[in-house]
Parts: C-alpha cells; structure tokens; sequence
C-alpha cells in the first residue's frame, strides 16, 4: 500500500531536539487539513499521524495559529490513536508485505514500534513478518531495536544473526561499546558462546572494521559477553595487521610533538605548530642558570604545564576537550577511557618533556629521582613540618626494568606515607610496615576540608552548564552570522538583544536568568557574576574546581552553588579525573584499555621479548606520572598552610 507524499514529512525529535521546533509548516499544514473520515491513507501517512499526534500531546503548535485555534486540534489525538489502530488492526500473514512496501527510511523503526503496540508481531508469522522486512531492506539493527519483534520471534532472530558474522558488529555496539546511540535488543536464545563464535567468526573476516576489532581487543574478559582472553588477543593482533596494512596503503597525515632545547633561544619556552605537530622549545641557558631542585620541579608547572595555576593536572583526558567526531562518531568500549586529539598530544608532549628534561640534567649531574626523594626527605619537613615522609631513589646502575619496578613500589610507598600523615598527623614506620592494603587512588585524603567542587547530580546546573559551554547547546547558533561554538562565545564577541534569539531559544535565555546566570536585560545579553562565570568554566573544562585557589568572591560563588544544590564538596588528594588517569596507565580497576603499567610491572607479566626500549619507555611514564604526585602532594601542602595562616 505504497503512497505518494510531501518531501519533507513530519518527525517528532524529542522535546530537547531542536528538529522538532524546525517544522512550523508542516505541523501547520497538516492540523489545519486533518480529517478523521479520510481513508486512502498509506503507511507513511499513518506513521505522520502518529508523530502529528505526539506533538499535540505535548502542545507544541504552530505560533502561527490564532489564539482561538490553539486547543481545537488537541481533540484530534483521540481520533489519530484510533485511526492508527484500525489501520494496524487490518494487517494480517497475508497482507503483511504489502502493509510494510516503500516505508520511508526515517519512519522505519517508528513501523516497527507501531506493529509491536498493536500487537500486530502476536498474530503473524515469523517467517513471513522477516521476509518481507528485509525484502523492504530493513537492516537488521532496525529489527533488533524492536523489542516486541525480538520476543515474539525468538529463535527466527537468534538464526538471523548467526547467519551474518557482520552482525557481531551490532552484538559490539550492545555489549562492549559505551553509551550506544540506538537500542539494541538480543533474543534470550542468544547464548554466550553464540556471542563468542559470532565474534570469532567476525574477527576472521578478511576486512573487519577496525574500529569493532578494538573494541573486542580492549573489552574485558567477560563469561557474559562471550569475550575472553583468547579473543582478545586474536582480536589484538588482527587489529595491529589491519593498521599495518591501512599504513601501508594510506600516506596519512603527520601529527605529533617535538621537543628540543635551543643553545640561542632568549625566551624560556618557544611553543608553535608545524601543520598538526605541536612544537616545543626550551632556553638551555634557562635551564642551565636554573638548577636548584625547587625551581626544577617548578618547571614541570610552569613550563611543561602539566598543571594549570589552580594546579590541577593538564594530563588526564577531559570530556570537554574531545571533539564533535570524537564525541559522536568513534566506538568506544563501555571499559575505556575516553581519549582524543588533546589528550594525544599532551601525553606525547608530557612524556616527550620529561625525557628530554630527565636526560638535561643527568647531562649536569643531577637525577631527576635525586630531586624526587629531596621533596618528599627534606623540603616537606623543611617547609611544613611533615616528618617521616621518605622515597628512596633507584640505583643509577639499575636496568630499566628494575627502575620501572622501583618507581612503582616507592611510587605506592610514598602515597601510603602521605595517607598516614594526614589521618595521623604523623608517619609511623612501623604502622607503615603492617599496612597492607591496596593502595586506591581515589581514597588518598586530602589535609585540606572541602577542597573539591564538583558538579552535582542536578538538572539545573547540568542544563545550565550544557547551555552555556557545549557545542551542542541550542544557543550557539542565531544565524549566519551569528554564532559560536559556544553560548559563552557568542555573548562575549557580540552585543545581542533578547528579541534576536528565535522563539524557541528565548525559554533557555529566560531559564539562565532566572537562576541568576545572566541579568535579565533584554537590550542586552549579559552574564549576571564574572567569578561564577568563572567557576562555572573550570568545572566544565576540568570536571572539578579547586576551591581555595579562588579569589573571596569565587569562594562565595561557589558556597553559594553548593547551597542550592549545584555543587558538592569533596576532599581528596586527586581529583576523580585525574584518579582515573592514574587508574588508565597503572591499573585495570577502572578501565579495560589501558596499560595497566603497575600491575604488570609489581606482578612480573611483562610480555616475553620486552627489551631494553620497551621497559625505558615504561619508566619514563612512572616518572611522570610520580612528578604529577609532587605536585598534587606540594598542592595540598600549600592549601593547608595558606589556610591556617588565614586562619592566624
């Protein structure tokens, strides 16, 4: 029963998607023009309906409507639902594939929706209800976001995917891929080992999707999900052969970092870009002039950033700095962490600087790990008072394999030091000796009382915050010539009226001003508190805001928002982003795809062959990763002390 139509038919998006406000005219069109007595209509028609009605209910209607016309369409929802349902009422084993013939794509999960409400999968065939679906060419990822159809068709469904070793890629976005944007239902007949030998089957593929292989490699090893060691590994080395072989048939685009130190540079750090390599350049007669062991460990601050001035740490990967592609377009496993472009090129740079600064001043007679067990020996005691607090640095003559071990050792040594001092005010060798515990990052204390704030479990800030910074806010765009990549953006660069924002943006202005995020002026977009503003930006870039780094009025700002619920405190050493950079490199508590540098190197599992290289690149990163510590541990060491002389 195939009809013709508009181009253009209507869809209902959701109330937070701003293509449902974008179809004024044919919203217009068909309210106007309904007629419950009218009986030519085609599936497509039907389907129109049902999204006519969905935006009657939630009384969205066209502005251009008088005032007296505006609840009149309302009593059509009654009629649509029971047009609806004679129309599905009708279709039986013998008129099914006419019923579902030339069903426009965007409609297609909205048929299958509407045959499983009317019971339609119930009363027909199986056989004959997939055949003609998939003679229309419904995928079969439409037919698995069917729940109704997957139940009533159990076995049927179970062979459908079995049949295809592709559909293990749908089986990847149900089971292994984070926050899958469709929804994906599995017959109960679906066993673990059919997911297995569906996987298995998927990698043997001569051209997999590289993407889905990643993602079987990095899942965890699950009896529920079919993936285990064995196919990890296969799944592993199939995705080295597929990158090798796209290398060698793609030139590809340079990317990356240099680092290096200029003998003439007067600047103490020159950085610039070559096309998409990041490049850095440091004064050696800075650094030569600069050797004292504060200013050393200063440097890796100030100029190797590896933590902004609130000294929270620029090394972990933050949402907000992937991109929309990344964000939206790649296939990450529920298990991962989350990485992109930024964080790439901040891991090379970071490890690329501490090499570079770690073979500077073994040139001059200093060891980097000399200073390291300075800080924690003597400057602590020196300047706070901590005593006890000790790290013993490994032997110049050591391998790098026994480096590596040595550094993650003293690495947990220290930190169960620090836990001792803050919860007894002192580091008891002995107590020490008899903590056996293993060491969780995010339950290292903090000395400092609410030292963290971070967004709560709040729609109101939530909404504020995407409103204000996401790319995806619907504030960001106006017109051609106005917009952003952001709301904050586009009210800095430009002064804008209330009566320049379209109708439907004008209820997000109206919302940020009555929760004191803008003033209210309608001559011009304003934002109401600079320091909340502020705040507000650093917990959106960096997940979390260091309280006591703010001025009095941020402080304020941010008592306040705890007040109404839009913070909470907390007080840790790290920050949660940055636990889970330590947890991403050192272990598998928190993620499937990382490293897990400790576990392998305190546990001896390192890969037969590992040589020299391998195990320098290793202890490189423990030594950025344990210089990171000085900071987070001076950090916390300056708060306390500023606040008890604020205090005094």
């Amino acid at each position: 029963m195939s009809e013709s139509g508009p181009e253009t038919r209507l869809k209902f998006f959701g109330l937070s998607d701003y293509g449902t406000f974008w179809q004024a005219d044919r919203l217009l069109e068909l309210v106007r023009e309904f007629d419950a007595t009218r009986g030519d209509q085609g599936i497509n028609d039907i389907v129109e309906l049902h999204h006519l009605a969905l935006f009657l209910e939630h009384k969205i209607l066209p502005k251009d409507l008088a005032e007296a016309e505006r609840d009149a369409p309302l009593v059509h929802v009654p009629e649509i639902r029971e047009i609806i349902g004679r129309f599905f009422g009708k279709v039986t084993d013998s008129t099914f594939s006419t019923f579902v013939q030339d069903v426009d794509f965007q409609y297609r999960t909205d048929v299958l929706d509407l045959l499983g409400k009317n019971k339609v999968f119930e009363r027909c065939t199986g056989s004959i209800v997939l055949a003609a679906l998939q003679e229309q060419r419904f995928h079969p990822c439409d037919l698995l976001s069917c729940q109704p159809l997957v139940r009533a068709y159990d076995q049927e469904i179970r062979a459908l995917l079995l049949a295809g070793p592709r559909n293990a890629e749908l089986l990847a976005r149900k089971l292994l891929q984070s926050e899958g944007r469709d929804p994906i239902h599995l017959p109960k007949s679906f066993t673990p080992a059919d997911q297995r030998d569906l996987f298995d089957r998927y990698v043997d593929e001569e051209e997999p999707n590289l993407n889905f292989v990643k993602l079987i490699a990095s899942a965890r090893a699950d009896k529920n999900t079919g993936v285990d060691a064995r196919l990890k590994l296969k799944a592993s080395r199939k995705a080295d052969a597929l990158t090798k072989n796209m290398f060698e048939s793609t030139e590809g685009i340079k990317t990356g970092c240099e680092v290096g130190i200029s003998a003439d540079q007067v600047e103490e750090v020159v950085q610039s870009w070559d096309g998409m390599v990041g490049k850095y350049s440091y004064s050696r007669t800075w650094l030569t002039e600069n050797l004292d062991y504060p200013t050393i460990l200063n440097n890796f601050v100030h100029l190797f950033q590896f933590a902004n001035k609130h000294m929270l740490l620029e090394l972990p990967s933050y949402e907000a700095q992937l991109g929309v592609f990344e964000r939206f377009m790649g296939t990450p496993g529920k298990g991962d962490y989350r990485t992109g472009a930024a964080f790439r090129l901040q891991d090379q740079a970071s490890l690329l600087q501490t090499l570079m600064y770690e073979r500077f001043l073994s040139s001059e007679g200093i060891e980097l790990e000399s200073v390291i067990a300075w800080f924690f020996t003597d400057y602590l005691e020196q300047e706070f008072g901590a005593t006890g607090l000790k790290y013993r640095a490994s032997s110049p003559t050591a391998t790098y394999l026994e480096k590596s071990r040595h550094l993650f050792s003293e690495m947990e040594s220290v930190l169960k030091q620090f836990t001792l001092h803050v919860d007894y005010g002192e580091v008891d060798p002995e107590l020490l000796t008899i903590t056996s515990e293993q060491l969780s990052y995010d339950g290292i204390p903090s000395q400092v009382v609410d030292k963290y704030a971070y967004v709560a479990n709040n729609a109101d800030i939530q909404g504020i915050q995407h409103l204000l910074f996401s790319d995806q806010s619907g504030l960001v765009h106006i017109s051609s010539d106005l917009e952003a990549e952001s709301f904050l953006h586009l009210v800095i660069a430009n002064d804008i009226a209330y009566d320049q924002f379209h109708e439907y943006q004008q209820r997000n202005i109206d919302f940020l001003a009555e929760k004191g995020i803008l003033t209210g002026d309608r001559d011009r977009i304003a934002f109401a508190s600079a320091p909340q503003l502020y705040v507000l930006k650093e917990l959106w870039e960096r997940e979390v805001t260091s309280c006591l780094h703010h001025s009095a009025a941020g402080q304020k700002a941010i008592d306040e928002m705890v007040s109404a619920g839009w913070l909470v405190h907390r007080s840790t050493l790290l920050s949660t982003a940055e636990v889970s950079y330590f947890n991403y490199f050192l272990n598998d508590r928190e993620f499937s795809n990382g490293p897990s540098l400790r576990n392998r190197y305190l546990h001896g599992s390192q890969a037969e062959g590992d040589d020299d290289r391998v195990h320098r690149h290793t202890y490189l990163i423990a030594l950025r990763i344990l210089v990171a510590l000085v900071i987070k541990i001076n950090d916390d060491f300056c708060l306390t002390d500023n606040a008890v002389l604020a205090k005094e």
